[in-house]
């Protein structure tokens, strides 16, 4: 079990992790900083910089520790967050990745659960330190926080249309 939460672990936080990279820089594929701001505001946040700094650093930190299982509850939830945000994005294309849709960030939420919930096992920075099992309350606390934290990140940083991107009010007959 301990290696399947290894392998787990290492997986899904360098995806996380690699995912905030590429919002800040031109590693693995990123746009740098101005392309992770720029995706931000076409995906209709504001913030700009500031937000794709934020988002990027969230993910990076969260992926690491999620990797090394330390503080893991809490890389968890911070993961959840930005993967929730994530799937806000993509959530009007439907479910499925071939359309861009939110399936590869419902999996990382899910995988996040999963992880707050069983612990990272005994190969973690977690054990190692002696901070584990966390108590089951923990978990269930991570398990909500994480997701609503996300979408209220994306209800507070959603950017206003501008007057020209606003679509005309549909006209009643009198």
């Amino acid at each position: 079990m301990d290696a399947g939460l290894l392998v787990l672990r290492l997986v899904a936080g360098l995806l996380i992790a690699g995912h905030g990279v590429q919002k800040v820089s031109f590693r693995l594929g990123g746009h740098g900083l101005a392309g992770g701001t720029e995706e931000f505001r076409h995906d209709g946040f504001r913030g700009g910089r500031l937000t794709a700094v934020v988002a990027g650093g969230s993910q990076i930190g969260a992926g690491l520790f999620l990797a090394a299982g330390l503080l893991t509850p809490l890389a968890a939830m911070a993961a959840m967050g930005v993967m929730t945000v994530a799937g806000t994005v993509k959530r009007p294309k439907g479910l499925w990745v071939q359309n861009d849709g939110y399936e590869y960030p419902l999996v990382l939420v899910v995988v996040s659960a999963a992880l707050a919930l069983t612990g990272p096992g005994r190969w973690s920075l977690d054990d190692a330190l002696g901070v584990t099992p966390w108590p089951l309350w923990v978990a269930l606390a991570v398990i909500v926080i994480g997701p609503v934290s996300g979408l209220l990140t994306r209800l507070v940083l959603r950017r206003q249309p501008a007057t020209s991107e606003r679509k005309p009010h549909a006209q009643t007959a009198d």
